[in-house]
């Protein structure tokens, strides 16, 4: 869904897909590069296909082998890192773990950055489930946004404090922070 947001008299379109069952990277990733189809579910399943075999250390095939791949759940989504950094070298950008120890002051908001991926702890239905949840975080124009497929639309962070605030608090439950690079760094 485009959500149109006015800023000093611009107007500017900001697509954000929201929350389908554990879909959450593949929302994250067509929120990150603000394209409905920038990857669909079958891509997904194609990159975790090839990871697997690619994977010298694979088990050994069980009945829940059906549903439970390596790298994704085959019903409800919810796939790994590998499948997000793979996609993403799919289009020309390069992933690099910001280091927790470091804070999040010490991560540049440049043109070199792309966007930012969040992988953060939750807990849903009273805290009887816990899991992951994937986040993307983009600069559009010179806004940023938290691109949340969670959030009923796109959040415009008021200023870089505000994101590394948020960033901060990630580091703090346990959550990790993948900073999204144009091309080779």
């Amino acid at each position: 869904m485009l959500i149109p947001w006015i800023m000093d008299t611009e107007r500017k379109l900001i697509y954000h897909e929201r929350q389908r069952l554990q879909f959450c990277l593949l929302h994250t990733l067509n929120n990150l590069f603000q394209e409905k189809d920038a990857f669909s579910r079958a891509a997904l399943n194609a990159i975790a296909r090839k990871l697997d075999l690619q994977d010298p250390n694979q088990s050994s095939w069980t009945p829940l082998s059906v549903v439970f791949k390596s790298h994704h759940n085959v019903v409800t989504g919810n796939y790994d890192v590998n499948v997000l950094i793979a996609a993403l070298e799919e289009r020309g950008k390069t992933v690099k773990w910001h280091d927790r120890r470091c804070g999040a002051s010490a991560i540049g908001l440049d043109d070199k950055l792309f966007g930012i991926v969040l992988n953060v702890p939750v807990k849903r239905y009273g805290g009887l489930w816990k899991g992951r949840h994937w986040i993307a975080l983009r600069r559009v124009d010179s806004a940023w946004y938290n691109l949340d497929s969670d959030f009923s639309s796109p959040y415009q962070f008021k200023n870089t404090e505000e994101i590394t605030e948020l960033l901060d608090g990630v580091i703090s439950t346990g959550g990790e922070i993948l900073l999204v690079m144009n091309g080779e760094d």
